[in-house]
């Protein structure tokens, strides 16, 4: 693993989590966390309920990894197997523009806590340069526009969108 707050190949440390790139064994961590009404609750569209879907959708995370040398990390508490967790950037586009998505997405068992908030600023700080990072939030997950914010992102109105559970309110790195 990399130091604290560095990426690495193998992966990111903060104080209290280790982030790692997805194997194959991830598909059920994966199906067990979306799966949970609560996890997808504001975004209902990424909720999964068969086993297929987790291995389709862990493929895609590791072909992005492939591809761009970034993506979604798998989270784990230090010293821990149990995965509580993924967090980490897509590339996608925003308005035309390239952008860095953040994701993030821990079971209810480990809300609360700030987790969330350590995993995203660390993967924030670890982001390719070059393009802004962005988060799309629901306007009603205040817990969401919480951690954005405490990864060092601001509210930007003017890029709110359409998503595919409805509108996006957009939290962003940088100014475009």
């Amino acid at each position: 693993m990399a130091h604290p707050g560095a990426a690495g190949p193998a992966g990111v440390l903060t104080a209290r989590l280790e982030l790692r790139r997805p194997a194959e064994a991830d598909a059920d961590a994966i199906l067990r966390i979306h799966r949970d009404p609560l996890t997808c609750e504001h975004n209902p569209s990424d909720m999964i309920t068969v086993r297929p879907e987790a291995v389709d959708r862990c493929r895609r995370w590791r072909a992005h990894w492939q591809r761009h040398g970034f993506g979604y990390w798998v989270v784990r508490r230090r010293g821990a197997e149990r995965v509580i967790g993924f967090c980490g950037l897509k590339l996608m586009r925003l308005h035309d523009a390239p952008v860095l998505n953040l994701f993030y997405r821990l079971e209810p068992a480990a809300w609360g806590a700030g987790l969330a908030s350590e995993a995203a600023a660390a993967v924030v700080e670890a982001a390719p340069a070059g393009r802004p990072v962005i988060a799309r939030v629901r306007p009603g997950n205040v817990a969401s526009a919480r951690v954005a914010v405490r990864a060092g992102l601001h509210r930007a109105e003017h890029l709110d969108t359409e998503g595919a559970d409805g509108l996006d309110w957009i939290f962003t790195t940088a100014s475009f």
